[in-house]
């Protein structure tokens, strides 16, 4: 007996309709990314494993998918090696390639790679699915598509203000109500200066950006592991637990950090974004947020995160500033800024919130059911004027029962028939059938088009 099939964990399979849904989602976004300039490129679903290892710390590296080398792979190990059953050692000698696990290392190699050919500033964008070794839960997959949208080779705050506008742009046309929240990466480093562990800036940001998952006491558990001192945990609570408006979260900032040059540089660049934002009108909250880390370790500047408020999930778009990505594969002193929008988490959040308009789902709007070869081309011709006009149309392709040639047109959602048998051949018209109330009416090919085409 043959075995059930499945699918790996963490990865989904989308119906028709699901992909309506998914094609809205990434239509929605790249209209808006084109009002703003940017243009789409795409970099292959594997890298060779160097330009991946390394970019996303100690805990990214261990959710890298790797994928074996083709050919006798144990031929390059010894019986030592094989033996040693050293799992990171020995996936180091047999893959070379792994799957990408975001798109901004990518895009960073692409740019070293092709910077004679490109215009600066760089604004590009990608819609491409990623793949995370995680362990899958809700709202967590093992492959998910990504909507970034990225500026190299500009150094100004206004390429942080105009993707904070994008993001406004993409949820309130999605209808979500979300909170957008803003840190700075220099202000997380003058946090580690002032309590005295500056060395240790990686496991700080780490364990507090794990604030609103694990709580705070889980994250102190996790500093002391980390050698981090009790007099520096202390320090840096009523920091990281700061409330308020931004604007006085700002002034106390300016306070506390008044001894660390980084720190404060943090507390200006914020300072500008959110000033210019808050004069920009925008629809949704802006919240400066200092448990805020992002885990990964190449943002230097400002960092930004997307909660949905009306549903229960986790980050549903990220990014932020990074000023020697590009440095790791040859090519310093290219800074660049950028956001990525989770598609499958809104996937869901659009789902939960019942968010999808009706006109999203675009399924077929006429059905000609099919009554024998001489009727079938009949309606062949006018299936393509039809089609000429815009019209989803389609005819059964069998002379099948008309029980089950309806059957079909209810199971696909389809509104209306059209219906040609001898009758209406010989008059050379169509009979129209709206399948919600029942009417009928006979109509010429041309006013079957101009009905279904307003």
């Amino acid at each position: 007996m043959a075995a059930k099939p499945c699918i790996p964990k963490g990865t989904r399979d989308f119906s028709p309709v699901e992909m309506a849904k998914r094609n809205y989602i990434f239509d929605t976004i790249r209209s808006v990314y084109h009002l703003y300039g940017f243009q789409q490129i795409e970099t292959p679903a594997m890298e060779m494993l160097p330009t991946l290892m390394g970019k996303y710390g100690e805990e990214g590296d261990k959710l890298l998918f790797k994928i074996q080398n083709s050919g006798d792979y144990f031929s390059g190990l010894t019986d030592e090696e094989l033996l040693s059953r050293n799992a990171p050692k020995l996936a180091c000698k047999f893959c070379e390639k792994g799957l990408r696990y975001d798109l901004t290392v990518p895009f960073a190699r692409y740019v070293v790679m092709h910077r004679d050919e490109l215009t600066f500033p760089f604004k590009r964008y990608q819609i491409q699915p990623v793949w995370r070794a995680d362990r899958p839960q809700k709202g967590r997959y093992r492959e998910f598509y990504q909507c970034d949208a990225d500026v190299v080779g500009s150094d100004s705050l206004l390429n942080e203000v105009e993707l904070m506008q994008i993001v406004d742009t993409v949820f309130s046309r999605f209808g979500i109500r979300v909170c957008i929240k803003i840190n700075n990466r220099k202000i997380l480093t003058g946090m580690a200066e002032i309590i005295g562990e500056a060395d240790k800036i990686v496991d700080i940001t780490v364990a507090i950006d794990k604030l609103d998952k694990i709580g705070l006491d889980n994250v102190n558990a996790e500093l002391r592991e980390k050698g981090i001192s009790e007099e520096a945990i202390a320090k840096l609570q009523p920091i990281i637990l700061l409330s308020g408006a931004n604007a006085e979260k700002l002034e106390t900032l300016k306070l506390v950090l008044a001894t660390s040059e980084t720190g404060l540089k943090g507390v200006e660049e914020t300072a500008f974004i959110l000033g210019t934002l808050e004069g920009l009108g925008l629809k949704n909250e802006v919240e400066l947020d200092l448990t805020l880390a992002r885990g990964l370790n190449y943002y230097t500047g400002a960092i930004f995160e997307v909660k949905a408020l009306d549903v229960q999930i986790g980050s549903i778009t990220g990014g932020g500033r990074y000023d020697n990505l590009t440095g790791v594969f040859g090519m310093p002193g290219v800074s660049g800024v950028g956001i990525s929008f989770g598609a499958d988490r809104i996937f869901d959040v659009l789902n939960q919130l019942d968010l999808y308009p009706k006109e999203a789902v675009k399924g077929t709007q006429l059905l000609f059911i099919n009554f024998g070869q001489c009727e079938a081309a009949f309606c062949l011709s006018i299936l393509a004027k039809a089609r000429a006009a815009g019209i989803r149309a389609e005819i059964y392709p069998d002379n099948s029962k008309m029980k089950k040639q309806m059957s079909y047109a209810n199971a696909k959602g389809i509104p209306f028939v059209a219906l040609v048998g001898e009758n209406e051949l010989n008059e050379g018209k169509v009979t129209l059938k709206d399948m919600a109330t029942g009417e009928q009416r006979l109509l010429t090919p041309d006013e079957l088009v101009e009905t279904l085409s307003r």
